[in-house]
């Protein structure tokens, strides 16, 4: 019998984080769309907060499926019975309150909790957290509005609470320091101001549960000047679709796990994943200073289980694939939870 799947997509805050969803939503459901295995639905949260159940993601789908407060889509949700929801809202009342409305329906879903991913959306308090556990973080202070910084230059300035790189910036000299902090509030409540360190290598490490054991996957490294800009991530063609540029061969690679950094990278990546309570699987960045020592940045805890999502790509590395990733994230679901 088919295992009846929700693929939860879109976002109630702006379009920005609806395209971003719908592109990693979509290549989950070019993936999944036609195995036998699995049927699949889409829920589909549109900016301002209505839901529709649109046969699919294209605009075209989605504008001709009638919409409906959050209280007739629970009812409909509830009459349907999933077994499991599958996550692709990356704004951060997806990342929480949705998924929290699925606890409270009795609906697993495959990758973190709510409490995980506000935790891990808040930058300063993930690293205060793997911090106490032993893992190196840069020196770095919050700043709301107002008020010094006593960290010596260069620092990087970065919003506390948003993804993609967006408001991030190196500041070198007393001058630009102001409005790199500027810059960063346009996206949060606060900024995170960091010491610099040193480029070596910039890289990201994923890790998965398989049957009850942290598999750490090949490490992905990235091509940075100083640092990592939204612009080194996502794009627009001409026509306005949102696309990841991060996928360009020229932008990112797979490191051989013979290198010297990948043991102290795997190391560091399970101490976060085990001191942030995480589940399924984890996502976590790390700069790689001149001397090959490894400084956690934060913790990205995203999987779309399509193709091109980080997690997948460093899986393929490993021989896994994105089917067999998606199985053994339903598996690592207790069984009590999938029969509910």
């Amino acid at each position: 019998m088919a295992l009846s799947v929700l693929v939860l997509v879109g976002s109630s805050v702006d379009d920005f984080h609806c395209d971003l969803s719908r592109v990693y939503a979509g290549g989950f459901l070019d993936a999944f769309g036609g195995d036998p295995a699995y049927e699949l639905e889409v829920a589909f949260v549109s900016p301002g907060g209505l839901w529709s159940f649109p046969g699919g993601i294209d605009s075209a789908s989605v504008a001709a499926a009638p919409q409906m407060s959050l209280a007739q889509a629970v009812e409909v949700m509830s009459a349907w019975h999933f077994d499991v929801m599958v996550p692709q809202m990356f704004c951060l009342p997806g990342m929480t309150t949705y998924r929290s409305l699925f606890d409270l329906m009795d609906v697993p879903y495959v990758g973190n909790t709510p409490g995980v991913m506000a935790m891990t959306a808040d930058k300063a308090l993930a690293r205060a957290v793997v911090s106490a556990a032993g893992v190196a973080v840069p020196a770095g202070v919050v700043v709301r509005g107002g008020g010094t910084v006593d960290l010596e230059l260069p620092v990087v300035v970065k919003p506390v609470d948003s993804d993609n790189s967006r408001g991030v910036t190196l500041v070198e000299d007393d001058e630009s320091l102001t409005s790199a902090i500027d810059d960063a509030l346009a996206y949060s409540s606060a900024a995170l101001v960091e010491s610099y360190i040193p480029l070596g290598r910039e890289v990201r490490c994923g890790i998965i549960a398989m049957d009850g054991e942290l598999v750490c996957l090949p490490l992905e490294e990235y091509a940075v000047d100083s640092v990592r800009t939204s612009a080194d991530k996502l794009n627009r063609t001409a026509d306005g679709d949102l696309y990841l540029v991060a996928k360009q061969q020229t932008k990112a690679w797979i490191v051989d796990t013979s290198d010297p950094i990948t043991e102290k990278v795997w190391a560091a990546a399970r101490s976060c994943y085990r001191s942030l309570g995480c589940r399924h699987y984890g996502l976590f960045d790390f700069r790689i200073d001149p001397d090959g020592e490894p400084w956690f940045l934060e913790a990205g805890l995203y999987c779309s289980y399509s193709p091109s999502s980080v997690l997948a790509v460093m899986a393929a590395a490993a021989d896994i694939t994105i089917d067999r990733l998606f199985a053994h994230s339903l598996r690592e679901l207790s069984v009590k939870e999938l029969a509910s």
